[in-house]
């Protein structure tokens, strides 16, 4: 089967990033980081809905109970697309004014992460990392200091956690073992330096081979690393700036990808810059994502 790239939505997003294919809903939603935004996409009709979260989101997650969880500029918080309603839960950052949340999404026990970020374009300070969201509604940090966190992605028995740093001092993905009862990743080592290919790794996520996808913001491409940190395949897309890619469909079989199309809007050589893209033929299938359990 040939690979083919579709324009899944064609109105474009500021930021789009963190698609979650939700097996349940069918659904996938993502998020526009700029413009506040929260689209739920079915597939099935091509509607795409968008749902005003009032400040920049970074990334979002189902939520067992209903609705979602949501980390956004101020925080993490519970949010009711239906109606509106957000419900505040801690602001691990509210001593670092001009951070905000970007990447993460819930590991397969259903714990929520995010990483955060200097929001000043480029960040030029170390001023991210990831936030691990417990139980007893705080918050747990790891891996500082990161320019930019991103990349979060789990192996599908929970074992290995994945994660990288987008700034062009760094670009690279780590992997770590991670215990799935405590919630710990250990033994963080280098999976690939993407310095040795076209692009820097932005948001990631985990096929059924257990290899690692990874979006390359800058690159017009996304690559598949095996676990033992091999450079697989390369996938061109009509973007310059793809930044998550996500499995989803009823066969987990389409890979989506959201893109920006920031500082791009009048760049006629990308006109689908920031509209979510749907990559089929690929031969691989994805993993189940799990909801938020809290």
């Amino acid at each position: 089967m040939a690979v083919t790239v579709d324009i899944a939505v064609p109105a474009p997003a500021r930021l789009g990033e963190g698609p979650v294919w939700d097996m349940e809903d069918a659904r996938l939603w993502w998020v526009d980081i700029k413009g506040g935004l929260i689209h739920c996409f079915d597939p099935a009709s091509g509607d795409n809905g968008a749902f005003d979260f009032g400040e920049p989101v970074g990334c979002i997650a189902r939520r067992d109970k209903g609705g979602l969880i949501v980390a956004a500029a101020s925080g993490f918080y519970l949010f009711d697309p239906e109606t509106g309603n957000r419900t505040a839960l801690v602001d691990p950052e509210a001593d670092l004014p001009g951070n905000r949340f970007n990447d993460g999404g819930c590991d397969p026990a259903g714990r929520f992460w995010a990483g955060t970020m200097h929001d000043d374009g480029t960040p030029r300070q170390q001023r991210g990392q990831f936030w691990r969201y417990n139980d007893d509604g705080t918050a747990t940090g790891f891996f500082a200091p990161l320019y930019t966190s991103n990349g979060l992605a789990y192996s599908g028995d929970g074992t290995v956690m994945y994660m990288s740093d987008s700034n062009k001092s760094v670009q690279t993905i780590w992997a770590h073992d991670y215990d799935l009862v405590s919630g710990t990743p250990t033994n963080q080592r280098v999976l690939f330096d993407c310095a040795e290919i076209d692009g820097r790794p932005d948001g990631g996520t985990v096929d059924s081979d257990g290899c690692y996808w990874t979006a390359l913001i800058g690159g017009w491409q996304i690559a598949r690393i095996t676990p033992d940190g091999k450079l697989d395949r390369t996938v061109s897309v009509p973007v310059a700036n793809p930044t998550k890619p996500m499995f989803g469909g009823d066969g987990l079989d389409v890979l989506y990808v959201t893109s920006a199309n920031e500082s791009l809007e009048d760049d006629p050589a990308q006109p689908h810059a920031g509209c979510l893209l749907a990559i089929s033929g690929l031969g691989v299938t994805g993993l189940p994502q799990a909801r938020f359990a809290g």
